[in-house]
C-alpha cells in the first residue's frame, strides 16, 4: 500500500475481500486498493457501476470469458450486475469508483 500517499492511506480501511482505504462521496464510493501479485479474485457482480484506473503494475479482467489487461494510467469499466473476475499478475494499485444509481442504505 505504499504506492498511494499517506494522506490516503489514513482514510478508513474497506471492508470487503482486498486491501484499500475507502473516500465516500454522494452515489460513489472511491477505493485507494492495492493488490499483491498472484492475487486472483473469483467471479462475482456489484450493484454498482465500476470504474478504475491502474497506478501500478496491471489488472487482467475477465468479461465474458475474455480478458483483458489494463496497465498504468489505463482505465477500465465494469457494468452494474455483469459478472467478472480479477487477477494481478505483479503488485498492483488502483483508484476505483463504485457509482450508485440510488444511494447506498
Amino acid at each position: 500500500m505504499t504506492h498511494f500517499p499517506s494522506q490516503l492511506l489514513s482514510l478508513p480501511a474497506f471492508d470487503g475481500p482486498f486491501d484499500a482505504f475507502k473516500l465516500e462521496a454522494k452515489n460513489c464510493d472511491v477505493l485507494f486498493a492495492s493488490y499483491p501479485a498472484g492475487t486472483t479474485i473469483s467471479s462475482h457482480s456489484h450493484d454498482t457501476d465500476n470504474v478504475g484506473v491502474i497506478t501500478q503494475g496491471e489488472l487482467i479482467l475477465t468479461i465474458n470469458g475474455q480478458d483483458t489487461r489494463y496497465g498504468v494510467g489505463e482505465w477500465y469499466h465494469v457494468p452494474a450486475q455483469t459478472l467478472h473476475s480479477a487477477r494481478f499478475d505483479k503488485t498492483t494499485s488502483e483508484i476505483e469508483f463504485w457509482l450508485h444509481s440510488t444511494p447506498p442504505s
